[in-house]
């Protein structure tokens, strides 16, 4: 029975990969040894797309050819068994084509563990001379090198290709970005000279978003107004423009170009509502939920996670059930849903919730740990927290985990508990402490929060957020003097860092606004629209009442009932008079102007215009919840509490 027969033979009768096996099984063992006929039969395997017996028959092959490989290791691709295509690059008897080492380089990259690693460094460092004209080949093998984490031999490599294309620019560009190395990307950007491919766009895009200085802004603009017109009409360009456009905060432009897609799929509603959830306008996020319905869309994880984070910016209870209670069955199976999940519960006051998530996690991970340990603190529950904390698996503590205690702690006043857990902690990043920096400032213990970040400065650089932690602390202690100090120094050290500067000097002109210092406040706040312009972060307070969300500013007028709001903010005001309150000038961060009063300024703050909502529609709420994107003022806390509002 000859090689050709047999492989007829097969090809007639065989229908299934279980009838392959069984002719192979019968086959004697020389005709198996035939090297026509083991060919042929892995042919016939990989035509099949049975891949199992088609890498039983490779194995048996004594001579391989470079096809042989190459067909197999794409096989092998084809079905994600690429573990299985390193075990073969661990015993291969031919030096690779370049075919096959773009293959394995691509795999690498995509496994991107030690052992791929270790086999993706050896081939390359083995590869032949004669292959460095080979773009295609050295391109895939910057892409490699980039997710490995090997940024300047991709470099070395960038350089050596003489005639570089628009894919070796993408794949550099694209490997910085990988890499958090932003600014380099766009240097390497603005060298090119060539017409641009849709994924560089897209790569381009991210990067001035992850970016979003003035420079990453002026390309990005640029870029977006002078794109052709065929790769308008791509939709994942237009979703990264749209991301791109969210992160600088031009929130119009953004809807603008959502507005132009004809046919909208999950990726663009995605896109748009988690740009809605960094500008800090959640409810139009959950509109276009509204839309996604009506459109019968499909609600997937990515989806799913956004509107939590979505629920979680507003932090109103009935919306978090209402939309969580919409999710499918099956997306509480997923621990990055959980994890999620608890995030937003905690946000909303609703701790038992969130325990509830944390206790069906059959084997929490640290982000879930973390999710339960900072909804704890968020709720003023640091003992709880410090409970859970001590019970965490100490090979699941991390830089987050340390964060998160920390400032359950502080929020919960537990000084002793910080400190013990702070000394416990062997590697003391910046960022835990600057978290120990913010509970000390916190209780006003300024010596010891100076003191820590002087140790911290003996072997590193300053870090502006420690000084912002230490003038937080000033502001609510009214220090004046220290804030000043605290000021000057950012100044000294950080020159170039405007959004702290930024903030830093609203801080030092609420200072001096409580001690009743105007002028210096007016003069502050004039310097500082010179330096830095006149953006500053907007307070929002959001309520809700008979199913209707509402936001509310400061002084806010658009609202179809206003009159009724601020008079019954009014009348709220002289009921807490009568109770013996006292109005807190010191929380007025501006002169008062003709016709205002102390009362009448704290009255318009939006918190107070929340409240106030609530009680015209009626007139004795069981329950009122105010939730705001940033902190409460003194004066309208006492109010809350008086209330016993969430």
């Amino acid at each position: 029975m000859n090689s050709l027969f047999i492989f007829r033979r097969i090809l007639s009768i065989a229908s299934s990969s279980k009838q392959i096996y069984t002719i192979m099984t019968k086959l004697s063992q020389n005709s198996l040894n035939n090297s026509s006929t083991q060919t042929s039969l892995f042919q016939l395997c990989i035509q099949r797309h049975d891949i199992n017996n088609a890498y039983r028959l490779f194995l048996k092959i004594t001579n391989k050819s470079d096809y042989i490989y190459a067909t197999m290791i794409k096989g092998l691709i084809s079905k994600n068994m690429l573990d299985k295509v390193l075990d073969l690059f661990d015993e291969i008897k031919i030096q690779p084509s370049p075919i096959i080492l773009i293959m394995l380089f691509g795999v690498c990259a995509r496994t991107n563990n030690d052992r791929a690693k270790q086999t993706g460094r050896k081939f390359h460092n083995e590869m032949s001379k004669d292959f460095l004209n080979d773009n295609i080949l050295l391109t895939s093998a910057i892409n490699m090198l980039m997710r490995f984490g090997d940024v300047k031999k991709a470099e070395d490599l960038f350089q050596i290709i003489k005639k570089k294309d628009i894919i070796t620019y993408g794949a550099m560009m694209k490997g910085y970005t990988l890499n958090h190395m932003y600014d380099k990307a766009l240097d390497l950007f603005e060298q090119i000279q060539l017409n641009l491919s849709n994924v560089s766009y897209s790569i381009i895009f991210n990067a001035c978003a992850q970016l979003s200085n003035d420079r990453a802004k002026q390309i990005g603009r640029k870029l977006l107004d002078g794109m052709p017109e065929n790769f308008k009409e791509n939709k994942y360009i237009q979703s990264s423009a749209i991301d791109m456009l969210m992160k600088f905060g031009d929130v119009k432009k953004a809807e603008i170009l959502f507005k132009t897609f004809e046919e909208k799929d999950i990726i663009t509603y995605s896109t748009m509502m988690k740009g809605y959830n960094i500008n800090n306008e959640p409810l139009k996020s959950l509109k276009l939920f509204e839309e996604i319905k009506k459109n019968h869309i499909k609600i997937d994880e990515i989806i799913s996670v956004i509107l939590i984070d979505t629920c979680a910016k507003i932090g109103i209870r009935s919306i978090c059930e209402s939309i969580v209670n919409q999710f499918p069955s099956y997306l509480y199976n997923n621990q990055y849903i959980c994890n999620a999940l608890i995030n937003m519960w905690g946000k909303a006051g609703l701790v038992k919730n969130a325990q509830q998530i944390f206790e069906s996690v059959n084997q929490p991970d640290v982000i879930t740990y973390n999710a339960m340990i900072n909804a704890y603190g968020k709720n003023r529950m640091g003992l709880e927290a410090v409970d859970l904390y001590r019970n965490m698996p100490n090979n699941l503590r991390n830089e987050i985990s340390y964060v998160c205690i920390l400032n359950a702690c502080s929020h919960s006043g537990l000084l002793d508990e910080a400190y013990s857990i702070f000394n416990e902690i062997y590697h003391k990043t910046k960022q835990v402490i600057t978290t120990m920096v913010d509970c000390l400032s916190r209780l006003f213990l300024f010596d010891e929060a100076k003191q820590l970040i002087e140790d911290y400065e003996k072997c590193n650089a300053p870090y502006s957020v420690m000084y912002m932690a230490l003038l937080s602390g000033a502001r609510n202690s009214r220090q004046s003097h220290l804030s000043q100090e605290i000021y000057k120094r950012m100044q000294l050290l950080f020159p170039n860092e405007k959004h702290h500067l930024r903030s830093a000097s609203v801080l030092l002109c609420n200072i001096s606004s409580s001690l009743g210092d105007h002028e210096e406040a007016q003069a502050l706040r004039l310097d500082r629209i010179k330096e830095f312009g006149n953006k500053v972060q907007v307070g929002l307070s959001w309520t809700e009442v008979n199913g209707e969300v509402v936001q509310f500013t400061a002084h806010d007028q658009s609202h179809p009932r206003s009159k009724e709001i601020y008079a019954e903010a009014q009348r709220i005001s002289s009921e807490l008079i009568k109770y013996g309150h006292v109005h807190d000038a010191s929380w007025i961060t501006r002169p008062l102007r003709e016709h205002e009063t102390v009362e009448s300024v704290l009255c318009s703050h939006s918190e107070r215009l929340a409240i106030a909502f609530n009680f015209i529609e009626g007139r004795k709420p069981s329950f009122i919840q105010i939730t705001k994107n940033l902190r409460v003022c003194g004066d309208c806390r006492t109010l809350l509490v008086f209330f016993n509002c969430s």
